[in-house]
């Protein structure tokens, strides 16, 4: 007789996917009933074995989780021979076997309102500029401090790329003149976007235009304004419904700043000038004062000692940065390069930033899955429910980019995101920020394209990169369904700023142009505002459970399902139309929802055409396409 396992089936383990701690975990295998059959349990105090009881064909198990957030495995002895898997089917092996199973904090929630936003990224100097004649003398006051400073003529000119103004290498040191006034008068654009959340890249005052290296945390630029018109902004985006989050860089400060000051610029005591400066113990310096730890090897970028407790009152105090921030409007904070924080300095942000504001949200800049991650000092604390409330979620991003450029079928699809429904406690997955681009990334219509990896390629050879009409049409297309499978996916869509207006862009700096304002793909943001409105609509995609699984090699099926309304997906991206059949059985295996799927019934698509299932569910999907039907 066979034996039989799957982890992501809830007739063979429930509940499904991540558990609370102290919470029944019961699980069943399949099998021949003569056999001996043990439950092999890897804790983190250490191992141990259970009996399976044997129930006709079945062996049947339950064991209480760890009460402390950890990431445990368990696998299953039968006649001596393990069988196991990392996830999904078990099968046999002359070696131990393991599930993981992520175990997080029973009392972990995220805010409510993020969990339901939609979410759009600015990079302020590229957004909107609202009186170049306050930039140009906020520029002038740039340039007579001794910075170089670069201003564009033309609000439609491409970034400096190569290096420029005489100097050897390429300095990401021009400006266009957008500003948080700009933000602010876009406000109704935003909202009729049905965007609830904008998510900033730096703002403080620094000596770039990407403003990652910070050189004073309390301090607006001033080519972006005022302490005062953040506030106005953020109680102008209140006033729509629209909340500001802010990119939070604590893992390094700029050389060219209060509290390293490398070029003497400041007056004050820096750690460069003095080791009896109140910030030298930030610092790692091998040689005072020329040689000390960066960031990536940046000279530019010094590190700093996080867990030092004057930088980390600094930053999480009562009077600190986070607080300062918060009182002025903000409602939470993305943190930049989170796997580079230590573990306790997040769960310190957390604490300042909670203890405000009970529904501030914190987010993290993942790449990985953060159930897993692991890091100097082992795995990373990320799900436990003290620390992150959401990643940014590449894991979404990364594959999606593959499989809607047919570098990656539906299976390989549904699987890596299967994997992340079974890894990420239910708060923590509804919270993810799932992107298709970002400033850190090529821009999603150039990578649909089915451009070169822009890591082999020069920067004039990116800004080269131009494809004929036929592929930029398909490309929308494709950020188009995209779009869809973000929509409807578990967690918090986020538009990268202008995405939806057809922009296209390289790598850095080519992906962090300026907004289109009067040149937009109108048809193509039409799209992305009738999705992101389904996306705040849909009682399914707010409440429901999640099935997603492969109809075909380049089509996949996303089912959303609550009492109120049935809601499916189905995404091709194929260069041909596809046929596509549903059934049940597809889902057994493949499934947050712990009730069997029923398809029965009548559904209508976006265009309201009825589509009837008895059983089983046919329809036609367009090429690099997608069709969404709903029961309800």
């Amino acid at each position: 007789m066979n034996w039989y396992y799957h982890s992501r089936d809830p007739h063979y383990k429930y509940p499904f996917g991540a558990v609370r701690t102290g919470e029944t975990v019961s699980l069943r295998v399949d099998g021949d009933p003569s056999a001996m059959v043990e439950l092999l349990l890897y804790l983190p105090d250490g191992p141990v074995t259970l009996p399976m009881h044997r129930d006709g064909t079945a062996y049947r198990a339950a064991f209480t989780a760890p009460s402390v957030p950890c990431r445990m495995g368990y696998g299953f002895r039968v006649n001596g021979r393990y069988f196991g898997a990392d996830s999904g089917e078990a099968h046999f092996s002359d070696a131990p076997q393991i599930f993981g199973l992520t175990v997080y904090d029973g009392a972990f929630q995220t805010p409510e309102w993020f969990r339901h936003a939609v979410v759009y990224q600015i990079f302020p100097d590229r957004f909107f500029c609202s009186d170049r004649a306050r930039f140009l003398r906020a520029a002038a006051d740039y340039r007579a401090a001794g910075r170089p400073l670069f201003v564009h003529d033309d609000w439609n000119e491409t970034p400096y790329y190569t290096p420029h103004g005489g100097a050897k290498d390429y300095a990401p040191d021009d400006y266009f003149g957008g500003d948080l006034n700009g933000i602010r008068e876009k406000l109704p654009y935003l909202a009729s976007l049905g965007v609830t959340c904008v998510y900033l890249n730096p703002i403080f005052a620094a000596h770039s235009n990407h403003r990652y290296n910070t050189a004073d945390y309390h301090t607006i630029d001033p080519l972006l304004g005022t302490n005062a018109d953040f506030k106005a902004l953020c109680d102008a985006a209140k006033a729509c419904g629209i909340r500001i989050v802010l990119d939070g860089v604590f893992s390094h400060t700029g050389d060219d700043s209060i509290y390293f000051d490398r070029y003497h610029r400041y007056g004050t005591h820096g750690a460069c000038e003095s080791k009896e400066s109140p910030y030298y113990p930030w610092y790692r310096f091998y040689d005072w004062p020329e040689t000390y730890e960066c960031w990536w090897n940046f000279k530019t970028l010094p590190d700093v000692e996080e867990t030092e407790p004057t930088y980390t009152d600094f930053i999480q105090g009562e009077h600190g940065v986070l607080r300062k921030w918060l009182s002025l409007g903000a409602s939470g904070w993305r943190l930049d390069v989170a796997d580079e924080l230590p573990d306790s300095f997040i769960r310190g942000v957390r604490r300042s930033i909670k203890d405000f504001d009970p529904d501030a949200v914190l987010i993290g800049e993942v790449w990985d899955n953060c159930a897993t991650k692991s890091g100097p000092e082992g795995r990373r604390g990320y799900v436990n429910g003290d620390e992150l409330d959401a990643p940014m979620n590449y894991p979404f991003r990364e594959p999606a980019i593959e499989f809607l450029n047919g570098r990656m079928d539906a299976y390989r699809f549904a699987e890596t995101q299967n994997r992340i429904l079974e890894d990420y406690p239910k708060p923590f997955l509804d919270a993810c920020l799932n992107l298709l681009g970002s400033h850190d990334t090529e821009r999603v219509k150039t990578a649909l394209t089915g451009a070169p990896d822009a890591r082999t390629l020069t920067r004039a050879q990116q800004l080269a990169h131009h494809p004929d009409a036929a592929t930029l049409a398909r490309a929308t297309d494709r950020v188009a369904l995209g779009y869809a499978l973000m929509a409807v996916m578990p967690g918090v869509p986020c538009i990268y700023y202008g995405d939806e207006a057809g922009m296209t862009g390289m790598s850095d700096p080519l992906n962090r142009g300026t907004f289109p304002w009067g040149r937009e793909d109108k048809a193509l943001t039409d799209r992305v505002k009738a999705l992101m409105r389904l996306h705040r609509e849909s009682d399914a995609i707010k409440n429901g459970s999640t099935r997603i699984a492969a109809v075909g090699s380049r089509t996949v099926c996303v089912i959303r399902q609550s009492e109120a309304e049935t809601l499916i997906l189905l995404a091709n991206a194929a260069d041909t139309p596809a046929r596509a059949s549903i059934y049940p059985a597809l889902f057994r295996e493949g499934s947050a929802a712990d009730e069997p799927l029923a398809l029965a019934g009548t559904y209508l698509d976006e265009s309201g055409e009825p589509v009837t299932a008895r059983g089983t569910l046919s329809v036609t999907i367009p090429a690099n396409g997608f069709r969404i039907l709903k029961k309800a």
